[in-house]
């Protein structure tokens, strides 16, 4: 499965995007889907994963109350709704498939990624 991100920018503190992750060459339907972000400089960090029913969601602790991962199975998209950005949010954002591995019952790795989309929030 292919698997591209859009929908990152510039925003001020305090906005909101929403990221969208368009799936080809294979329904993700069957897939658990997560995002990931990468800030310059550090490793790359887990932010939100949605089991492929929508049933189960999870996120890391930097972003709950704040993002809301979901999906459109009919569309093969998943989404990240990120409100109240803050400049430690800036980062590149990936969009990932289909579990490999748990860490401590989270998606903690997968096996298709996107390309990435640039989310800079300022102050």
């Amino acid at each position: 499965v292919q698997l591209q991100a859009s929908g990152g920018g510039l925003v001020q503190a305090g906005g909101s995007l929403r990221l969208s992750c368009v799936a080809s060459g294979s329904t993700i339907r069957r897939y658990h889907m997560g995002w990931f972000r990468q800030a310059p400089g550090k490793e790359r960090e887990f932010v939100a994963a949605i089991s492929s029913s929508s049933g189960n969601t999870w996120y890391a602790d930097a972003v709950k109350g704040r993002f809301t991962v979901s999906r459109d199975n009919a569309k093969d998209t998943a989404y990240l709704q990120m409100n109240s950005l803050q400049p430690e949010d800036t980062a590149v954002y990936y969009c990932a498939a289909r579990v490999l591995k748990y860490v401590a019952g989270v998606p903690a790795d997968f096996d298709s990624w996107g390309q990435g989309t640039q989310v800079t929030v300022s102050r």
